[in-house]
């Protein structure tokens, strides 16, 4: 179909549809906007009705410039808004930096592109997206497809011959894909036959996505589209998607640790949209953007701890994913670690720190008095000071548990009864695996949020003891059929 005709047609479906909704002023929409929502209001009205509901629909730049400092949750980087009198609709977002997005095309008379990205979201949230690149969660792509022992793992882990379509839904799918374009396509529309870009890795929400326009990472995981709600990004629901399996149970220890059994009891009670903040008064127990993300504030408006999209900004210990617990790496970007084996490790394999790639015991202590913070809103010094003492025990003793693991392995290596080339892809490997990966974690997610069985027989201490055991026997089985 001609583009002339499809605007014109888009204009008339504006003239007669767009004026039943009086969910907000049409005066407000930028015209290009308005052109967008007189065809996609019926190509994909699911898409529309969610952002009606979005603040970016009810309110203009110019209003929420207005707000006080605490209230805002706009900052501006740079003047590329045309109109501050509208508000942020499809075009705002869609055609933003064309010439920097590969998956720009030409679409009804507008450049437009598919991925919106952090560097698109920066022209309103500048700070939030400088935060979210201090954040593992914004190099978790980079992370891993760029750590070596990375891809011994998925070769030993997800099928015989992986592909990119089992990474893409296995690990990449909280990690982020690679999104890019490969050519065009054309496909049947309601307005006829219309070209697209042809992109792999795509959908997807992994928080370390690589984008179109080469920036890294997303905030659709926590403010899902089109509403970008901050509700969504508040409740611990959110961050179950990826937090939730055995390699990381944060979610599942919340959910019976006391603080969970509080929210589930009580969550109907809370304000989950208020900002600034009101511990107290907006809620009444912390949900993991409270401990994590979110600007808190008491009933006098005093504030107790900033907003920070840098999510281990209160955070001094890193308790998962790797061997052993550690001090925060100081850079995001953790492929440049390198300990003395060569690996990209932040520790040797017998635990001893690469120290000079994690932060030191200064920022360490700044960072766990933040926390503490927000503990000493409802808690008393003595329940604070003792819940972090052991905290810190569980971080020694699953620390040691793992070592005494590494060492049955180290010895199979050693004597070559097992190849050290992969330590993922045999028996006795798998189970070390299992013993940080999984059972460490369980524990250490357990000191940390008070998950109680979750630090013993769900995947606890319990496993910790008998994987050892399985280990030590498993090495004599194979010492005595050498």
């Amino acid at each position: 179909m001609n583009k002339k005709l499809i605007k014109l047609f888009g204009f008339l479906i504006l003239l007669f549809f767009l004026p039943l909704n009086k969910a907000f002023p049409q005066s407000s929409l930028s015209t290009e906007t308005q052109v967008c929502l007189s065809c996609h209001k019926i190509v994909t009205p699911g898409i529309v009705e969610d952002w009606k509901k979005s603040l970016h629909s009810q309110i203009t730049l110019k209003e929420a410039l207005k707000k006080d400092t605490l209230s805002r949750k706009v900052n501006l980087g740079s003047n590329s808004i045309k109109n501050e009198n509208t508000v942020i609709g499809c075009a705002e977002c869609h055609t933003i930096n064309p010439e920097f997005h590969k998956d720009t095309f030409d679409h009804n008379g507008f450049k437009v592109h598919i991925v919106v990205s952090p560097k698109d979201c920066a022209i309103c949230h500048l700070k939030e997206v400088e935060e979210y690149n201090k954040n593992l969660m914004s190099k978790a792509y980079v992370n891993l497809k760029e750590n070596s022992l990375y891809d011994k793992l998925i070769k030993s882990s997800l099928e015989t011959s992986p592909n990119n379509l089992s990474e893409n839904d296995a690990c990449l799918a909280c990690h982020g894909t690679k999104v890019e374009v490969k050519g065009e396509i054309t496909r049947n529309t309601q307005l006829g036959e219309m070209k697209f870009p042809s992109l792999s890795g795509w959908v997807n929400n992994g928080v370390g996505r690589i984008n179109p326009d080469d920036s890294k990472g997303a905030c659709t995981p926590c403010h899902p589209r089109h509403s970008f709600s901050i509700e969504i990004a508040r409740k611990p629901y959110t961050c179950s998607q990826c937090h939730k399996g055995p390699d990381v149970p944060a979610y599942k220890v919340y959910s019976v640790s006391k603080h969970g059994n509080i929210f589930f009891s009580k969550h109907t009670e809370m304000n989950f949209t208020n900002t600034p903040w009101k511990i107290g008064e907006d809620f009444k127990v912390p949900t993991c953007a409270v401990c994590h993300i979110s600007l808190i504030v008491d009933n006098n408006e005093n504030v107790i701890v900033e907003r920070t999209h840098q999510m281990n900004d209160r955070l001094s210990w890193r308790i998962f994913g790797l061997i052993y617990a550690h001090p925060h790496p100081k850079d995001s970007d953790t492929s440049k670690i390198k300990n003395k084996a060569g690996l990209n490790l932040p520790t040797e394999l017998t635990g001893e720190l690469v120290k000079e790639a994690l932060i030191n015991e200064e920022e360490m202590k700044k960072r766990e008095n933040k926390m503490k913070g927000i503990c000493l809103s409802c808690h008393t010094t003595s329940w604070v000071e003792n819940f972090f003492t052991k905290f810190y025990n569980t971080i020694k003793t699953t620390n040691e548990q793992t070592l005494e693991a590494t060492k049955i392995l180290l010895f199979a290596w050693e004597r070559g009864i097992t190849d050290a080339s992969n330590p993922f892809d045999e028996a006795i490997e798998k189970m070390w695996v299992e013993q940080w990966l999984f059972y460490a974690n369980s524990v250490r997610f357990a000191g940390a949020m008070g998950g109680a069985d979750y630090g013993v027989f769900e995947n606890g201490r319990w496993y910790l003891n008998k994987n050892i055991q399985n280990m030590k026997d498993w090495l004599l089985f194979l010492l005595n059929s050498k």
